[in-house]
C-alpha cells in the first residue's frame, strides 16, 4: 500500500482547514481578546468566506468602533459586518 497525502484543492488538508472560516473567527476573536483596552467579553464573531460579523454586547459607542477597526486590521478580513449593540446602563 502506498501513503498519499490528502489534498484539497492542490493544497494539504491539514493547511486548507488552517487557513479555513474557522481559523479567521479564532485570529479576530483572538485580536479582540488582545486588546487591553476593549472589553470583548461580550462580542462574538462569526465568519463568512472573508468577511465577518461581529454581534452581541459592549458597553460603548467607542468600544463598538473600536471591535470593528480591529477586526478591520486581521490579515484575511475582507469585510466587517458589525452588530454590536450598546449595552443598557448596569447590564454589562
Amino acid at each position: 500500500m502506498v501513503y498519499k497525502e490528502r489534498m484539497f484543492h492542490e493544497a494539504p488538508a491539514k493547511e486548507q482547514a488552517a487557513n479555513g472560516v474557522a481559523a479567521l473567527e479564532s485570529r479576530v476573536a483572538d485580536a479582540l481578546a488582545a486588546d487591553h483596552a476593549l472589553d470583548a467579553t461580550g462580542i462574538s464573531v462569526i465568519s463568512h468566506g472573508n468577511g465577518v460579523t461581529l454581534g452581541g454586547l459592549a458597553g460603548s459607542q467607542k468600544e463598538i468602533a473600536q471591535a470593528e477597526e480591529i477586526a478591520r486590521r486581521v490579515e484575511g478580513v475582507d469585510e466587517v459586518v458589525n452588530q454590536i449593540a450598546l449595552t443598557q446602563t448596569g447590564t454589562h
